[in-house]
Order: structure tokens, then sequence, then C-alpha cells
């Protein structure tokens, strides 16, 4: 096609975009919904705003977790901690091979069950998970969030730091440790709107061979999803419930909007709804 052919108004012209009639609801949320329309074809900045956020997830999953810098942080509020890794050697293995993700180095395992820590109720366990992006901005002011807020009569185990780690390391950790119970702060799968979401796994009495229904999820921890302080409410009125009803899992449920925590320094009891 020769030059002359070619109309100039097609290189010059704005982008025409038919608005979707639910185009209101994207001040809800976060999802991609109601994009518009440019043709035939999604608007160029929802194209390339998709790119963007899929570069983002794909960071979130390599980007190495600075155990250092979680350490140093967690000296600064007087706490104790120690690093571990699982027995995935890379990054590469652990998204091959998922079941070793799951299993404690055998170093570390030893490492961990010759320790003498005096007895403690809650295991913290701080794993990069599949987002070491949401453990980097979010871990430490949960961290802070969960102290702030502890109730009396619960003594915090020394913090362990997770290298290549799932969620059903912490049943390794936390057997070999002796914790009767214990919370996997861990990097959630990322998504194309949340690259940087935390879960938090607890579990009872954890042990290797633990079942997934022996454990309660708090998910979307983070600034723009479940704020730090609500999420550590959350995480020690089901601790406490969980103690009283020795489980957790698929037979505790999260009544914690219903039943508040007790206010910090109170001893270990939950606060009843009125009948």
């Amino acid at each position: 096609m020769a030059s002359k052919d070619i109309d100039p108004r097609h290189d010059t012209a704005p982008e025409r975009v038919a608005q979707d009639p639910w185009s209101g609801l994207r001040r809800y949320t976060a999802a991609r919904l109601a994009l518009g329309r440019s043709g035939a074809s999604l608007p160029t900045r929802e194209v390339l705003g998709f790119g963007l956020a899929h570069a983002q997830a794909r960071d979130a999953v390599h980007l190495p977790l600075d155990l250092a810098a979680l350490a140093k942080g967690l000296t600064e509020r007087g706490l104790a901690s120690v690093t571990v890794a699982s027995q995935a050697t890379d990054r590469a293995a652990y998204l091959l091979r998922p079941d070793l993700g799951r299993r404690l180095d055998p170093a570390d395992a030893k490492r961990l069950a010759e320790r003498q820590d005096a007895p403690f109720e809650l295991l913290l366990v701080i794993a990069d998970g599949l987002s070491s992006m949401a453990i980097e901005r979010h871990a430490l002011p949960l961290v802070d969030a969960i102290c702030a807020s502890q109730p009396e009569g619960w003594r915090p185990g020394p913090v362990v730091l997770a290298r290549q780690a799932r969620v059903a390391l912490g049943d390794e950790i936390g057997a070999a440790l002796r914790a009767p119970m214990v919370a996997v702060l861990v990097g959630e799968r990322p998504g194309l709107s949340a690259p940087d979401s935390l879960g938090i796994y607890l579990t009872l009495g954890p042990r290797p061979g633990c079942m997934d229904a022996e454990r309660n999820c708090i998910s979307n921890v983070r600034p723009a999803g479940l704020a730090y302080p609500a999420a550590a409410r959350k995480l020690w009125w089901l601790c406490q419930a969980g103690r009283q009803l020795g489980q957790t899992g698929v037979a505790l449920k999260d009544n914690s909007d219903a039943a508040p925590l007790a206010d910090p320094g109170t001893p270990d009891a939950l606060t009843e709804p009125d009948a």
C-alpha cells in the first residue's frame, strides 16, 4: 500500500471507547470488569494495564525474599527468630515440585528439634510462599498488629523464617519445636489485581501429615484488603476459640465478627454475643 493511501486521521485520531453499562461498579473493586470496547477489541489502556499486572504477578513469584532484612526487623522489635529452608533448593524446584516445599530440610529439622525454647502457646512462621512481595510488604506490620493485640497468657515462640516454603511446611516446623499451635504467614498466589496478598493459616497441634481441612485461613491481608489490625484480631479470636474447641479447620467457624476478641490484657476468654 502506498503511503498516499493511508488516511493520516487513522494515526492521530483518539481511541473511541464504548463504555460498558456496568462501568460504575469499577469504583467498588480492583477486579477487571466492565472494561469497555474499542471496536472489536479491548481499549489500549486496558491491554497495557493487563500486561503490567501480569509482569507484577511474575515479579511477585520470583522476587527473592530478603530474610536477613526480616530477621533484622524482628530483632528491632525484640523478637527472636530462626531461619530455615524447605527441601526445594531453588525457585525452579519450588515451582515444579510442590511436595519439596512442604518438607523441611533435614539439617534444619534436626537443628529445630535440638532447641530448648521455653514453653509457648503460638508459633509464628513467616514463609515466602508464592508471593515474596507480599511478605516483604506486609509481614512486619502484621507482626506488629499481632503483638499489639496479644491476649494475656499467650506466649509467642521464636518467629521462624522459612525459604521456599508452602503452607504445610509449618506442620513440620511446629512439630519440631513442639508448638501447640502454629500460624503460617505466607505469600498467596498473586492475582492480576493483587500481587501482594498475604494469607494466615492456623493449625492446632501441627504435625507432618496434617490435612488442609485442619486449618483455618485468613486471606487477603494487605492495606487494600483485610487491614493488619483486623487480621490480627481475627487470628487471636481463632486461636482462643480453637483452643477451647480443641480443633481448628472445618470444625471451627469464624464468628469473630459476632463475638469479638476480649480486650488485650484480658485472660483467655471469648466475649459471647448478646442472646
